[in-house]
């Protein structure tokens, strides 16, 4: 059969991750945008030019653009990895197992450990300020010595010295709300209209305010910059008491700080406000008594005077750093039991046992406290002249102890055990898979190529090692279990830091006499302390780079395509979620096109995930007359795995049924990332027009080299697909049907 389309059959092109251009999406050297603006737009070849490669008879072809919106602006893609932490934390809730989030216990949990990670965040810059300049390093000639701008503060008492300091922290706090509110510019106008119902992070894909999460976001960002001026003002407040946290002389002070971080706590775990306006009532007492706590902190300190820094650190600060991070391993172990119960009681077996969000989550920690360790060590090596004090090097008692917490130390040594045992467990993996893959390898190169002369031996064994390797995403969550254990277990042990007992001395009382068990730690927690500042540094290059490299842009941008597909519903300073608008907008398009006549919407890669999310927003009039073209696609093989409450088997179903099973799905054996929608999805009720949906292509086409050409057919892996006859077969035949 060869339907004839519609004479205003449009096909529209989504493409993948890394921002691609509108002349590589057309695959044509003359476009012009006929809707959309700089940031993501619908583009067509220039009339007259010539038809778009791919295209079949009498089908247009349009291409819509979305890179620009994680890409684009310099400023923006390198200010973006400072927020890694931020991000993962809000892409943990995601991964949840499907069924609903009953009495909303792990979004509760998720919350809490986004908001430990704005409290480490907090922390940091606080060890940097109040404790290793105004604290430690001021009063200490040898740490003043050749640096005339902290002369000034060395004039001032520790107290008002200390409240002056606090604005760095304040405006830290500033400078990362802004990030998030300037990057979000691009996705204004494309929510829903305030009538509609807006995410709560249970709602389905379907909903009609699902992409909108500015209501939430408006929540959860003031409680989390009232919960960071207050771990502040704890801060500020312990520094000024001359008996240390908790002494007589601040008591009402402390209580009103602490009563400031936790009604913090209880706004998190209480569900966000079903209305703006409740919202701006439960928010308005909450920014008067910030006002006020944080009016009064400040001015205690500037009236308490001076007090004696004495030897050590910033009092009450070793313990807040230890006891955030044991929180968070506390957080951590609940939510991966509570994850774990879960998925027990669904009817399929998941996806690495379910635990995605718990891993996501412990990554977000494990950066986080990377990120804060390095920080504190890296700014205290520079202001103590390269000499800071490790386990291995502590300061005599006449030297200025730059000091940063223990905990950090225990971090660092949970960070190098990570890397190194991770590395193994993915080596080791590999390994053992290596039979398998190659195996299975083996069997499709025998049914693609029966006929295979000896000449062809070389080739081959190419194309057997490029689907071995392509098989390798399967094989990865081993890896990802035994990185939430170490991680997990690494931030638990910070707990002995609470009751004073670090690395070395934990080594020195379990080993043999003579201290050559806690040398060994020290030497292990001191080399764990540089691995992760140069992972940070690395971090910190990229980010530069991508400032001033387009190249390095794109790349630092696959990241976040992956990252910040979905809402921010935990953390309100991660990147903002671009399908807030590519999504509503596609839709508005699809819809308007669907008017003049038929609509394959084609997806690429991540640009079918676009495309799915884009059909369960139409309304059903519109459904009759849209198609799906699916290629290189991750829904079947990623993302209804790592996200089975979202995007499982059931909504893939509820997908097809929705267009009719007008869809059809072109993957390869050799490509990486796309792979079949249906065929390895686990049982579930299925029209029997889903096997219609997966075609499988051939990839080489062939061994031997054509009469017409002078090198064999490319190995083409996960791109192009466009330019094969199978491609334009499906878009024709799609057309004709809708």
């Amino acid at each position: 059969m060869d339907p004839t389309p519609a004479r205003d059959a449009v096909e529209l092109r989504v493409h993948g991750i890394s921002g691609v251009s509108a002349e590589r999406i057309l695959d044509h050297p003359m476009v012009v945008r006929v809707a959309g603006d700089r940031h993501a737009g619908f583009f067509r070849p220039r009339s007259g030019s010539g038809a778009a490669v791919g295209a079949a008879a009498g089908v247009a072809v349009e291409a819509y653009r979305w890179g620009s919106l994680t890409a684009g602006a310099a400023v923006r893609t390198a200010s973006m990895l400072l927020l890694l932490p931020f991000m993962l934390s809000n892409l943990a809730i995601w991964m949840r197992p499907p069924g609903r989030d009953r009495w909303g216990l792990l979004g509760i949990l998720c919350r809490l450990l986004a908001g430990t990670l704005t409290v480490t965040f907090v922390l940091a810059i606080v060890g940097v300020t109040l404790d290793l300049v105004g604290w430690q390093c001021v009063p200490y000639p040898g740490c003043r010595a050749g640096r005339p701008y902290l002369a000034w503060l060395y004039a001032l008492p520790s107290g008002p010295r200390l409240a002056l300091l606090s604005v760095v922290p304040l405006i830290a706090l500033q400078v990362v709300w802004a990030i998030g509110t300037r990057s979000t510019r691009a996705f204004e106008g494309f929510g829903p209209s305030s009538a509609q119902h807006t995410t709560s992070g249970t709602d389905d894909l379907d909903d009609a305010g699902f992409w909108n999460d500015e209501r939430t976001i408006g929540w959860l960002r003031q409680i989390h910059i009232a919960l960071g001026v207050g771990t502040l003002d704890v801060s500020l407040l312990a520094g000024i008491s001359p008996g240390g946290p908790g002494a007589p002389g601040h008591v009402v002070q402390f209580v009103a700080a602490v009563g400031l971080l936790v009604l913090c706590v209880v706004l998190l775990g209480r569900p966000v406000p079903t209305s703006m306006a409740q919202g701006r009532r439960l928010l308005r007492p909450l920014w008067a008594i910030v006002v006020a706590v944080t009016a009064l902190c400040l001015g205690t300190a500037v009236l308490a005077g001076a007090r004696p820094s004495g030897s050590g650190k910033l009092p009450g600060y070793e313990g807040a750093a230890a006891g955030v991070v044991a929180v968070q391993g506390v957080l951590l172990i609940v939510l991966t039991a509570v994850t774990y119960a879960r998925q027990r009681g669904g009817r399929h077996r998941a996806f690495l046992r379910g635990l995605g969000t718990p891993i996501l989550a412990a990554a977000a920690v494990s950066i986080g406290a990377a990120f804060t360790a390095s920080l504190v060590y890296r700014t205290a090596d520079i202001l103590d002249h390269g000499d800071i004090p490790d386990p291995l090097r502590p300061n005599a008692p006449v030297v200025g102890p730059l000091e940063p917490p223990v905990a950090y130390w225990w971090a660092a040594l949970a960070g190098l055990a990570a890397l190194l045992i991770g590395a193994a467990a993915a080596s080791a993996t590999l390994l053992l898979s290596r039979r398998r893959r190659h195996g299975l390898a083996a069997s499709i190169i025998e049914r693609d190529y029966p006929d295979a002369s000896p000449e062809d031996a070389h080739r081959l064994r190419l194309v057997r090692e490029t689907i071995a390797r392509s098989q390798i995403t399967e094989e990865l969550g081993p890896v990802l279990l035994a990185f939430l254990v170490i991680a997990t277990l690494g931030l638990a042990t910070v707990a002995l830091d609470v009751i004073g007992i670090g690395p070395t001395q934990l080594a020195a009382h379990v080993g043999a006499e003579g201290g050559a068990a806690g040398l060994v730690v020290a030497y292990l927690t001191d080399a764990g302390v540089w691995v992760i500042s140069l992972l940070v540094i690395c971090l910190l290059i990229l980010g530069f780079r991508a400032y001033r490299s387009s190249q390095t842009r794109r790349l630092v941008a696959v990241l976040w395509d992956l990252g910040t597909f979905w809402p921010r519903t935990v953390h309100p300073f991660a990147p903002p979620c671009y399908a807030a608008r590519a999504v509503p907008e596609l839709a508005k398009r699809v819809t308007g096109l669907a008017r003049a006549g038929p609509v394959v919407l084609s997806g690429h890669s991540h640009g079918s995930v676009l495309a799915a999310a884009t059909i369960l927003q139409l309304p059903p009039a519109v459904l009759a007359r849209v198609s799906l073209l699916t290629y290189g696609s991750p829904l079947g093989r990623t993302y209804a795995r790592l996200y089975p409450a979202y995007l499982g088997p059931p909504t893939l179903v509820d997908l097809g049924e929705r267009i009719g099973w007008r869809w059809r799905n072109l993957w390869r054996d050799t490509d990486p990332i796309g792979g079949p929608i249906f065929a390895d999805a686990p049982p579930v009720r299925v029209d029997p027009a889903a096997g219609d949906v997966d075609i499988r292509l051939r990839d080489p086409r062939s061994l031997t080299i054509d009469p017409a050409d002078t090198v064999p057919p490319p190995i083409e892996r996960h791109w192009p697909y466009h330019t094969q006859a199978a491609y334009q077969v499906a878009v024709a035949e799609l057309a004709g049907r809708s």
